[in-house]
């Protein structure tokens, strides 16, 4: 009976420990971004591609001030309350002590400098799709923009939410990088794709998840509930957006749909962040939103 118990403590050990190795935080190795320069002019499109003033910037910001990305933006959602932390170039306060690599592990990984997994209200699995260059190119921006001494706040979670040894478990869940629309697609509908499946990130939202708050891409860009519980997010799928290639393409530019309507509530942030792309940019967009399969 001993031999039989201590085989099984034996057991639940060696499986715990295999189940910690397999939902450890993983890190950027360093090595890999040695020989690469980045280009604030090129990150400067990057930034706006990834809607980082969306959050960071402070609520209601306009103009320059969008570029102060202190942080401080409340996000309520069924798992309880996240507080945008500070990213401007701050060296105590913000990431300016930040090299390349801890910004890619928090992109693509979802992991801190200090080796912590980041909750997926920041939505690291869709920035997993960014190219090292474009996050080399993104932090040069980021360096020149204005430092901010704000405090970050804690989030405000109940158990076991708070626990973050969980979020393992469902970065496993979730899965690696991998694209939703495949198949023979043109270099405009492949940049599209990395537009909207990666940087843009527009299935974090246009996508609806399951109870663990896992996106079901089965209904990719078919819409549903709002993540923050208000109201409901529209489908862009072909299915329901009937617009054409340029008619979406003026929107992303100009937030003016083809019924003279425009633009609102959370959309018209991120037509601010699109309406800073390139109009080669928002073709692709327009040209990979007619690739991707239509849902009812």
């Amino acid at each position: 009976m001993r031999r039989f118990l201590s085989a099984g403590l034996a057991f639940v050990l060696i499986a715990g420990a295999g189940g910690l190795w397999l939902t450890r935080p993983v890190k950027s190795d360093p090595v890999s971004f040695a020989g690469l320069t980045g280009d604030a002019s090129r990150g400067e499109r990057i930034f706006w591609a990834g809607g980082c003033a969306s959050c960071h910037a402070t609520p209601e910001a306009t103009g320059e001030a969008r570029l102060v990305l202190c942080g401080g933006e409340r996000l309520s959602t069924d798992f309880g309350t996240f507080v945008v932390p500070n990213i401007s170039p701050d060296p105590d306060h913000g990431i300016g002590g930040w090299s390349v690599a801890d910004l890619d592990s928090a992109l693509r990984h979802g992991t801190s400098p200090e080796g912590q997994h980041y909750y997926p209200s920041f939505p690291y699995t869709s920035y997993a799709h960014a190219e090292p260059q474009d996050v080399a190119d993104l932090k040069a921006f980021l360096d020149m923009l204005p430092p901010s001494d704000r405090e970050d706040e804690p989030h405000e979670l109940s158990f076991p939410y708070d626990q973050r040894i969980i979020l393992g478990g469902w970065k496993l869940l979730a899965g690696g990088p991998s694209w939703i629309v495949e198949g023979d697609l043109s270099p405009e509908e492949e940049r599209g794709r990395y537009l909207v499946e990666g940087l843009g990130h527009c299935g974090e939202c246009h996508t609806p998840r399951n109870a663990l708050g896992l996106r079901d891409t089965g209904r990719w860009l078919a819409g549903g509930p709002n993540p923050e519980g208000r109201g409901t997010i529209p489908n862009i799928t072909p299915a329901k957006l009937d617009w054409s290639e340029g008619d979406i393409a003026e929107y992303l530019s100009s937030g003016f749909t083809p019924d003279y309507d425009s633009a609102g509530g959370q959309m018209a942030d991120v037509v601010r962040n699109t309406g800073q792309l390139t109009d080669e940019d928002r073709q692709a967009i327009a040209a990979y939103l007619k690739k991707v399969p239509p849902v009812e």
